[in-house]
């Protein structure tokens, strides 16, 4: 059986909080997942960090254990596809294997002075207009920086040539290629776009970039495409996975989902709402440089062909709110009772919810608010709370949405969604009602994973190519707006109002 004659593809998705590996058919259709959780590390306030190893080893087990469990062989499957956490960092020892501290993770904000400093030098967007982001502690280039400035020996090591740099993807596709002595050192532009580093038009690691965070560029992956002519490699008959399968696709998560949402084309969008939102547009073969906060990243890269740009919101607390009423409150015992608790209402009771509980990111990228409740009176109770924290999602969507049409002037005819939250008919049918057309969830739920097995099976033959995968995709459900214009353009205005009261909140020291 060649690999073009396979039955399946494989997207091992490692994520912030667990590590899946699902395996598709040909139509697209997942027929087994497999999935494990990893430590949440917080040594220090604001600082949180992984195990790369237990990353590495979680990712092994699953793929190992979702193919015993679909009862297939490793000649079955055509290519494995990766798709991983995005921004996040590791420094590893380039010949034993061995990691150079923990994970720096995307959420961690100790790159804060250095984020500080460079911006009072010249403002928070003095690289955007090469790189596409803003001044962040989201990114990745501020975190390797500390690396080298505070863990022992790491500086040194990267001298010598001796240490390698990587986001998740980086990590993962070394030790499945063969790790010491054989592993491949490659990401691809989605993730190399997400570090402050790359150059958005070349598509290459930008020297002054480099200068300006002190990272040698011998230490960092070669950037290859997202759908690559040929595999990465393979992997190892003598490692874990005891097979050679080869390893043929990258794309950071929000771009995995975007590119299995199958929005191929410039004008379509995809939603994913899951511990916090990511909206993604496609703008096509041009970078668009963003005057409204939000971030130029690139969304694909299939071989040889010129690389597809989007536009990206990124909103740090959806589903995390959820999670706090739960954990924090004690008002819901588990996250899927929200919708039933806030159907318990007509509407929210006047009361809106801002939760910038670390800050707010798209549009306003503001570190020094904090959360919010307004609008309370004696007549708020449970329901409205629950129901007030569903709608700050569908608000802040909003806003990226506003965002990007005063970017692009795009107007969307729909909104693709996915992501755990996008079972909540009560949040679906709001943010249609707000967005004012039509938001629509896919048949297949996993789209980050099925965007790494649609790179992965392109570069392999598996897909012939775009016009198949889009074929592939099917509407599951659709919700049409039903709100009349004044209530929307009233309620939209008194949320504006309770963002603009958050701001400024943490003073200066």
């Amino acid at each position: 059986m060649t690999r073009r004659q396979a039955r399946y593809l494989g997207a091992l998705d490692q994520g912030t909080t667990s590590t899946r590996f699902i395996l598709f058919d040909r139509r697209g259709r997942p027929v087994h997942a497999c999935q494990r959780e990893h430590r949440q590390l917080y040594p220090r306030p604001g600082w949180v960090e992984h195990d790369p190893v237990e990353i590495r080893d979680r990712s092994f087990e699953v793929i190992a254990t979702g193919m015993r469990g679909a009862g297939v062989r490793p000649a079955e499957v055509a290519a494995l596809g990766i798709t991983n956490q995005r921004e996040t960092v590791i420094a590893w020892d380039g010949s034993t294997g061995e990691p150079l501290g923990t994970a720096v993770v995307w959420q961690d904000t100790r790159t804060a002075p250095i984020v500080e400093r460079l911006a009072a030098e010249g403002g928070k967007d003095r690289f955007r207009s090469r790189v596409g982001l803003p001044l962040a502690t989201y990114f990745s280039g501020p975190k390797l920086q500390w690396i080298l400035d505070n863990r022992p020996g790491v500086r040194e090591a990267a001298g010598k040539g001796e240490a390698l740099f990587g986001t998740v993807d980086s990590w993962l596709v070394w030790w499945l290629t063969g790790g010491p002595g054989a592993g491949r050192h490659v990401t691809d532009p989605t993730n190399a776009s997400r570090t402050m580093l790359m150059d958005l038009a070349s598509l290459s690691w930008d020297p002054g970039m480099l200068e300006v965070f002190g990272i040698p560029e011998g230490c960092l992956p070669e950037i290859l495409p997202s759908v690559p002519g040929e595999p990465y490699g393979s992997t190892r008959e003598d490692g874990p996975l005891s097979a050679r399968i080869p390893v043929a696709g990258i794309l950071g998560d929000q771009q995995a989902a975007l590119f299995g949402q199958a929005c191929f084309e410039a004008g379509t969008a995809k939603n994913t709402y899951g511990t916090g939102c990511f909206l993604l547009l496609n703008t096509g073969a041009a970078p668009v440089e963003s005057r409204h906060g939000l971030i130029t990243t690139v969304a694909y890269r299939l071989g040889e062909e010129a690389p597809r740009y989007a536009l990206e919101g990124s909103i740090a607390v959806t589903g995390a709110l959820v999670q706090w009423l739960r954990d924090n409150l004690g008002l819901i015992a588990s996250s899927a009772e929200v919708e039933g608790l806030a159907r318990e209402v007509e509407d929210s009771g006047g009361v809106y919810f801002v939760p910038a509980f670390s800050g707010l990111f798209a549009p306003y990228w503001r570190s020094d608010a904090r959360g919010l409740v307004i609008g309370l009176s004696g007549y708020a109770r449970r329901g409205h709370l629950a129901r007030a924290a569903l709608e700050a999602t569908a608000f802040q969507t909003l806003e990226i949405y506003e965002a990007m049409r005063q970017e692009t002037g795009i107007q969307m005819s729909c909104l693709k969604v996915d992501g755990g939250m996008v079972v909540n008919e009560l949040l679906m049918q709001f943010q249609a009602d707000l967005l004012g057309f039509p938001v629509v969830r896919p048949m297949v739920a996993e789209t980050t994973a099925l965007g790494a097995a649609f790179a992965a099976g392109l570069s392999v033959g598996f897909w012939e190519d775009r016009r198949e995968l889009a074929a592939l995709w099917a509407e599951d459900r659709r919700w049409e707006p039903a709100m009349d214009a004044e209530s929307r353009a009233q309620r939209v205005r008194q949320w504006k109002r309770a963002v603009e009261r958050t701001f400024g909140w943490l003073e200066e020291e």
